[in-house]
């Protein structure tokens, strides 16, 4: 079985400051609104957890399809300021991805810098790397959208 290595970056500005954009991820209500929920997805667990050493678990579907699991664990956060956790998935008990994400949330004016950096082994069958990003693009659309509607 190969397994493809690969990295990405995402900046993203919000207009919210840099403590409502981190309680994006540090709360389980909203977090489960963008990241969790979605058109299209169905949910069968989600186990939060926000803590370094903290695990978080989620099974779901998309459009009835096979069933995806993400477990995640928390190993670096600084208030208000980085989070960097792994997370690994899997499609029907098959494992598609080990990665790495570190998420920096700086001042920008009155808004939010936001960087996403993923580094990932995305295993045979599952390396396409550039979807894996427009997927990432989507759920960060979905944070925006979170973040103006219960901001």
């Amino acid at each position: 079985m190969s397994v493809t290595h690969a990295s990405f970056t995402i900046e993203r500005d919000y207009p919210q400051p840099p403590a409502r954009v981190f309680a994006g991820y540090a709360d389980p209500a909203a977090k489960r609104r963008w990241l969790i929920e979605g058109e299209g997805f169905t949910v069968e667990s989600y186990q939060p957890g926000f803590g370094v050493g903290e695990a978080e678990h989620s099974s779901f579907r998309f459009k009835g399809g096979p069933l995806i699991t993400n477990d995640t664990v928390y190993t670096d956060i600084e208030e208000g300021r980085r989070i960097v956790f792994t997370y690994w998935m899997t499609l029907e008990g098959k494992p598609m991805s080990t990665s790495l994400v570190t998420v920096l949330i700086e001042p920008n004016g009155t808004g939010t810098r936001m960087t996403f950096t993923e580094q990932g082994a995305y295993n045979e069958g599952f390396a396409d790397v550039a979807g894996r990003e427009q997927g990432t693009r989507l759920l960060l659309d979905a944070l925006e959208r979170d973040l103006s509607a219960n901001g």
